[in-house]
């Protein structure tokens, strides 16, 4: 194992254990705040289901990350440890604010900004990338629709029904936990799998580009145990500062963003659980009084959000610099 290929190991690790711990919010917040389950159990149990996703589902996000991008042919060692540095620093800063972000945007923009300074724009698979960001942008889109209508359908099913429903509902999120935190692993550590097997096809450690599976392995218990920590700043923002989180909401949101999550990792779109499962809590609670939702907050994620790519982008491009003379 070469030097610059330890340092991009040892990044990539530190961005998929703070992928993790910045996400786990979008996977326990909705069961904590409507009292569903005890917090440490469900971000234990999340965590359990984060290592167990990536082995079921495959690798094609993997494959969107590390070909899809950017022409395996221009990237070189800086630029992969640049883009993972850049997503990093973005993913510490807005836990810190606690501001719900996306390592998904970030890391994007990572590699996007150290290719661009590295080799021009023309080292950029433009088919590929419009691929990843319609899939980062639609998906959020996705997650307010189908959360608004999933809740009018459950309120309709649920007419009539005894408070003691509420009862259900609590239980579900047991099950609907475990099929979010399963899609969430599958793929979001796919998107470390992807950029540690270019940094082996880079350095020359792999002929192609197949993903070990001690790489599946190393990825899935580092955001297993960044999901286990939690990221107590952002469960606050998710499980209160929108609306009130009722039984109902969670097992509507949980629901919603499982399907889009798992469809999108199936498919090999890299898209954004933090935009997910935001659009999805705000699309179930609109569609209950649009009123409840304070529709500010959404408004300072979505800042957050068109910030993103820019800024890890830029970021990235200034440590190339560096990285490039060192390593």
């Amino acid at each position: 194992m070469t030097f610059p290929f330890f340092l991009l190991l040892i990044t990539a690790l530190i961005f998929d254990f703070l992928n993790g711990f910045h996400d786990s919010a979008n996977i326990v917040a909705t069961p904590i705040a409507s009292r569903a389950m005890e917090p440490r159990r469900v971000l234990w149990l999340a965590a359990t289901a984060h290592f167990v996703g990536p082995f079921l589902f495959g690798v094609a996000v993997a494959e969107t990350i590390g070909k899809g991008i950017a022409d395996p042919v221009h990237v070189t060692m800086p630029v992969v440890v640049a883009a993972m540095m850049a997503a990093v620093v973005w993913n510490v800063v807005t836990w810190y604010l606690g501001i719900p972000a996306s390592s998904s945007h970030a890391l994007v923009g990572g590699v996007v900004g150290a290719v661009v300074v590295a080799s021009g724009l023309s080292a950029i698979e433009t088919s590929g990338l419009t691929t990843v960001l319609v899939a980062l942008f639609l998906s959020p889109i996705l997650g307010l629709i189908v959360g608004y209508l999933l809740m009018n359908l459950t309120l309709f099913f649920a007419r009539g029904a005894s408070p003691h429903v509420n009862v259900f509902f609590k239980k579900a999120q047991v099950v609907t936990a475990v099929g979010l935190a399963l899609s969430h692993g599958a793929n979001d550590a796919q998107k470390t799998m992807g950029i540690i097997t270019l940094g082996l096809m880079v350095e020359g450690l792999i002929p192609e580009f197949v993903v070990p599976v001690w790489v599946i392995a190393l990825s899935a218990g580092a955001i297993a145990l960044g999901t286990a920590l939690g990221g107590w700043r952002l469960i606050r923002t998710l499980g209160g500062r929108i609306y009130k989180i009722r039984p109902v909401d969670g097992f509507v949101s949980q629901i919603s963003g499982a399907a889009i999550i798992l469809g999108a990792a199936l498919m090999g779109g890299p898209v954004s659980t933090t935009q997910v499962m935001s659009s999805s809590i705000m699309g179930a609670g609109s569609a209950q009084r649009f009123t409840k939702v304070r529709w500010q907050v959404g408004y300072e994620m979505l800042i957050a959000w068109m910030l993103t790519i820019p800024v890890s982008g830029l970021l990235a491009a200034l440590l190339y610099f560096p990285l490039n003379a060192i390593l």
